[in-house]
């Protein structure tokens, strides 16, 4: 053969092996597959299912459940104020005394009188003994006994009028110390010793006493709260729980029992006067203060809870984001109740122990797949891995 002739066949032989291989080979064929992009995660609390009261806060203020104003009842100078502003006092402790003297005078005077109307009687009696043994004997004529009798009778009046103008000189006498109506705390002296003072209930009032350890929380019920949680309470003979808190308390940390509860609802603001009587006082407590009360049911029930900070709002409709058991989000339009505490009762709308969506829904709309993870698993993982990097130091 030929070898020009050979060489070229050579090359054609050569060439389409080459063409064999590339028609078996493709790009990438020993390179693993691209990973699919992960699933978005998102954290999920189960709905929990509770026995709870349905439960309505308010505000109101705190009273004293005793407030006197204490005025003289009888007229003079003042003399001595007997206490410290602001001193708890006992009932009939002295506070004030005002000038006795035109009482003292006045007393001698009375008594002078029922002296003198002591001997008037004495007398007259003497004379009716002695007309009635005259009269026994016919010695006198009935005109003249009746006279005796008379005057007997006359002077045993006259006596009782002294008298009683003896009591009533010495009750002024007595009004001259001004003592303590009630016990409690007793507030400034408005009047100081030296200033004549006026009586009676139009007189300037010389100082307030409200009582001490005993104090309202008074507040106004809607007509809705009242329905909800008195009406039921007074049906069934039960009272209602009411907690009371300060203005710089986060939570309610005193109990109250409702006392007294208006005779009507107020058509104006359309609500009802309540007072809840404290059972509890703590010494900040003041009369006046700003009140924050918690008013619950006494019926307790269960019901399905998710946490307040997830209930989102679609124009009129609430509703949260919940994990399928696809693992798919779901919208769900809720029925809610009453708020408890950092949580809401959801009436309708979720079961309890579905998985409800508290962080990552942005990242994942409705009918997506997601990733969830236990809210509470990934924390007490956190606080494990802390735990280990701090050698097992709290």
């Amino acid at each position: 053969m030929n070898p020009f002739k050979k060489q070229h066949l050579l090359a054609v032989a050569v060439l389409a092996a080459i063409g064999a291989g590339s028609a078996f080979w493709k790009p990438g064929a020993d390179a693993q597959a691209e990973p699919a992009a992960p699933l978005p995660a998102v954290k999920y609390k189960s709905a929990q299912l509770r026995w709870v009261s349905d439960s309505q806060d308010f505000t109101g203020r705190l009273e004293a459940v005793d407030v006197v104003d204490v005025r003289p009842k009888v007229a003079g100078t003042l003399l001595t104020v007997h206490f410290k502003d602001g001193q708890s006092v006992r009932q009939n402790d002295l506070l004030f005394t005002i000038d006795p003297a035109p009482f003292e005078t006045q007393v001698r005077q009375a008594q002078a009188n029922v002296a003198g109307a002591e001997e008037r009687q004495r007398h007259a009696n003497v004379e009716q003994a002695r007309g009635k043994r005259l009269m026994e004997s016919n010695s006198i004529a009935r005109r003249d006994f009746d006279a005796f009798d008379n005057a007997a009778r006359e002077a045993a009046a006259a006596l009782k009028g002294a008298q009683a103008a003896l009591a009533q000189a010495q009750l002024m006498l007595s009004y001259t110390q001004v003592r303590a109506p009630i016990a409690g705390r007793i507030s400034r002296a408005e009047i100081t010793a030296g200033n004549v003072v006026m009586a009676g209930g139009d007189a300037m009032p010389l100082t307030r006493i409200v009582s001490d350890g005993k104090l309202y929380a008074s507040f106004n019920v809607d007509e809705q709260s009242y329905l909800r949680l008195i009406a039921p309470s007074l049906r069934s003979g039960t009272q209602p729980m009411v907690k009371v808190g300060l203005a710089s308390d986060d939570a309610f940390p005193y109990s109250a029992v409702i006392e007294s509860l208006d005779n009507q609802m107020d058509t104006r603001s359309g609500t009802v006067r309540v007072r809840a009587r404290l059972e509890k006082v703590s010494p900040e407590m003041l009369s006046g203060l700003q009140a924050r009360v918690r008013l619950q049911s006494g019926s307790p029930y269960k019901a399905v809870m998710v946490e307040e900070t997830v209930v989102s709002t679609d124009q009129d409709r609430k509703y949260v984001l919940v994990v399928n058991a696809q693992n798919k989000v779901e919208r769900r339009f809720v029925e809610l109740g009453t708020l408890q505490g950092n949580d809401r009762v959801v009436r309708s709308g979720v079961e309890a122990d579905e998985k409800v969506i508290v962080d990552g829904a942005f990242r994942a709309s409705p009918g997506a797949e997601v990733a969830p993870v236990a809210a509470d698993a990934q924390s007490d993982a956190q606080k494990a891995s802390a735990k280990i990097s701090t050698g097992g130091r709290s």
